[in-house]
């Protein structure tokens, strides 16, 4: 495979002396090059600076909107997250399932041919396999106990992606991931949608009135909470929906139900009491695809562009930060903000040098709707260069079409 380097730009104003990269945790791998990129279509000041990777010159790219397994595509082309199937005998080995990797023993090598290994947080049947799954439908998928697992995993080469839920049109954005994007070095591929269904679980057998408990992720319980509230069970938070099918399968807790997919029911042997138990009709899920190299950008089709950045402080700043793209017809696509936590908090000095007051320096995450190829995306950030302290372009990748 040929390989070729890739200059990935962030932003710094080192002239502040109180503000230092270590505190972004960059510090490590930040180097200085002068000039201008390839792709890349403006002046570069000083004061941008480069990562350079290695990523090959072609990439497989993410199939969007394929079903896990074969139906209908629901209405307005976003496929189900789960399908209903026959219910099959209790998994009396669970054993032979895979096992979730841990952060600390991430010793396994990547399998031979060319098939892709998806890291995802979770057990077999989570949501985060099904994505897995529908954005790479030949992978072979890899269970992590927790999500820095899966990130590190991709770090250290052991997986090639990724898979990383961000927001939910139900509870919306999920603030530690938007924290882990910045914290690591990986960068977004793709995305993924999918239409969450719940249901209700049980060992085979067992009827709704016969439940006491019921165990599920705390978002998918307050998902479904006007159900289990007619069920009047006690409600126990696990860290993942499968996970919960999983302990009532293994346990043979005959008292105790789960909320999860119905692929979670066929991989562990359980009966479905209830099917799409969800308080709102509509629960979409978008995920991202995170991978060790960036995708070349193009214009053959639509693309979208993640950037994090912080401000000076002033007054209009963020509307000024917010005019940059506005000014050359890019749509923004999403706005969040979050607090810095390694030094949340911005003292602001008068003339005499006095504090007068303190204020949350925050990060703010972006997505707009157009590719680094092109030259208002790049001038954009040529302007936003001026009143940001920090920039950082997370991801380049194609807009899901449905």
């Amino acid at each position: 495979m040929v390989l070729k380097v890739a200059p990935i730009w962030v932003y710094s104003n080192n002239d502040r002396k109180n503000f230092l990269f270590s505190e972004l945790g960059f510090s490590d791998f930040v180097c200085t090059k002068g000039g201008s990129p390839a792709f890349l279509n403006l002046r570069i000041r000083r004061n941008w600076e480069c990562l350079s990777v290695f990523f090959p010159r072609a990439t497989i790219p993410v199939e969007d909107e394929i079903p896990l397994t074969p139906g209908v595509a629901a209405p307005g082309g976003i496929v189900e997250a789960t399908q209903i199937t026959e219910g099959r005998g209790f998994h009396r080995d669970l054993n032979s399932l895979p096992k979730p990797l841990s952060a600390v023993d991430l010793k396994a090598s990547l399998s031979e041919g060319s098939m892709i290994r998806v890291a995802y947080q979770g057990v077999p049947g989570s949501y985060s396999e099904t994505a897995a799954v529908k954005a790479y439908p030949e992978c072979e998928t890899v269970p992590c106990d927790e999500i820095e697992a899966a990130f590190k995993a991709v770090e250290l080469r052991l997986m090639d992606k990724a898979v990383l839920p961000i927001e939910s049109s139900v509870g919306g954005s999920i603030h530690h991931n938007y924290d882990l994007l910045l914290h690591h070095r990986l960068h977004i591929v793709g995305e993924v949608r999918l239409k969450v269904n719940h249901f209700l679980l049980a060992l085979p057998g067992i009827r709704k009135e016969e439940l006491k408990c019921v165990l599920s992720h705390p978002q998918v319980l307050d998902q479904c909470e006007i159900t289990l509230n007619k069920l009047g069970v006690t409600r126990v938070s696990v860290d993942d929906s499968a996970g919960a099918a999983l302990i009532v399968a293994s346990k043979g807790l005959r008292d105790t139900g789960a909320v999860a997919s119905s692929r979670a029911a066929e991989i562990y042997g359980l009966d479905i009491l209830d099917y799409r138990i969800r308080d709102d009709s509509e629960n979409i899920t978008r995920f991202l695809i995170l991978a060790r190299e960036p995708i070349i950008p193009g214009t053959d089709r639509p693309f979208k562009t993640s950037i994090v950045f912080t401000l000076e402080e002033g007054p209009g700043v963020l509307f000024k930060a917010l005019a940059v793209f506005a000014l050359r017809d890019i749509n923004l696509l999403k706005v969040e903000s979050r607090p810095q936590k390694r030094r949340p908090i911005r003292v602001a000095y008068d003339d005499s040098n006095k504090g007068r007051a303190t204020y949350f320096d925050y990060l703010f995450y972006i997505d707009f709707e157009a590719s680094m190829a092109e030259p208002r995306s790049q001038y954009a950030l040529g302007h936003l260069q001026e009143f940001a302290r920090f920039l950082r372009v997370l991801g380049c990748y194609p807009v899901v079409t449905v």
